[in-house]
C-alpha cells in the first residue's frame, strides 16, 4: 500500500491558473524521496494535495489509502512546515516545543507516562537532550531546526515531511541536519518527503528524486539525471 497517492491530479488557486496537471505519483513504504522545482513550479502545492491540506481541481489524492482530505491517520505523519520558528521572547524551551508533537495522540491534560518517554526518545535522536531545558531563542538556527524535527518524531510518524528544512541554517548546520535524516531513515525506516531547492545536505543518499515543473518531469535514481542534479539553475529556472 502506497504512503502517498496522487492519480491524475490538476489543481489550480485561481481560475484558469493551474498550477498541477497530470500529477501521478506513488510513494511506497520506507522511502527516501527528494521532491524538487522552482519557485512557483507546484512542489509545495503537490505536498500540500499528499496531506489533505488542499483538494485537487481533478483526480484524487491520497493518504495512507484514504482521501488524503478526509484521513483518519493524521497522527501518522511528522510535519516540518517551511520556516518552523518560535517568537524570540516566548520562553518555551526545547522540551515544551517537542510536548507538543505529542497533542494530535493525547486528550487535554498532563503528559503519560508513555508521552514522556516518547519525547526524551525524539530529543534523543536528534541529539539535544543535553539542551532540553534550554530557551528556544537561546539555540543556534541549526538546532532549532533539529528541536522541531524531534517535535515532529515525538508522534512516532509513519510519514515525515520536512518543507524546506535547511532555509536560513549554515553549511555545517545543514551537514549535520542531512547525517541525522540518514540516521532516522536508517534506524526507524520512517517514510520521508523532502522539498527543497537544495539538497546537497541528502545528496549522497536520498534515493529518489522527484522533478516537478507543473506536471512531474523526472521521477527516479538522482543519478539517472547528473546534469539537472548537480545545477543548481535547473532547480531555480
Amino acid at each position: 500500500m502506497p504512503v502517498v497517492e496522487l492519480d491524475g491530479v490538476d489543481f489550480g488557486y485561481l481560475q484558469g491558473q493551474r498550477v498541477l496537471s497530470g500529477v501521478d505519483l506513488r510513494v511506497g513504504e520506507g522511502e527516501f524521496v527528494a521532491i524538487a522545482g522552482p519557485n512557483g513550479g507546484g512542489k509545495t502545492t503537490l505536498l500540500r494535495l499528499a496531506l489533505g491540506l488542499e483538494r485537487p481541481t481533478r483526480g484524487r489524492a491520497l493518504l495512507f489509502d484514504e482521501l488524503a482530505h478526509h484521513s483518519s491517520k493524521r497522527a501518522c505523519i511528522g510535519y516540518l512546515a517551511q520556516r518552523s520558528q518560535i517568537r524570540l521572547h516566548a520562553p518555551a524551551t526545547v522540551r515544551d516545543v517537542v510536548e507538543a508533537g505529542r497533542a494530535p495522540l493525547r486528550l487535554l491534560g498532563r503528559l503519560s507516562r508513555e508521552d514522556r518517554r516518547a519525547v526524551d526518545e525524539a530529543i534523543e535522536r536528534v541529539g539535544l537532550s543535553h539542551l532540553a531545558t534550554r530557551p528556544m531563542r537561546r539555540l543556534s538556527g541549526g538546532q532549532q531546526q533539529r528541536a522541531f524535527i524531534a517535535k515532529a518524531l515525538a508522534s512516532r510518524p509513519r510519514l515525515l515531511v520536512l518543507d524546506e528544512p535547511t532555509t536560513g541554517v549554515d553549511v555545517e548546520a545543514q551537514e549535520a541536519l542531512g547525517d541525522l535524516l540518514r540516521r532516522l531513515h536508517e534506524d526507524l525506516g520512517v517514510t520521508i518527503l523532502y522539498v527543497s531547492h537544495e539538497f546537497g545536505a541528502v545528496e549522497a543518499f536520498v534515493e529518489r528524486l522527484v522533478l516537478v515543473r507543473e506536471r512531474i518531469v523526472f521521477d527516479g535514481p538522482p543519478s539517472e539525471l547528473p546534469g539537472m542534479w548537480h545545477d543548481p539553475s535547473h532547480t531555480h529556472a
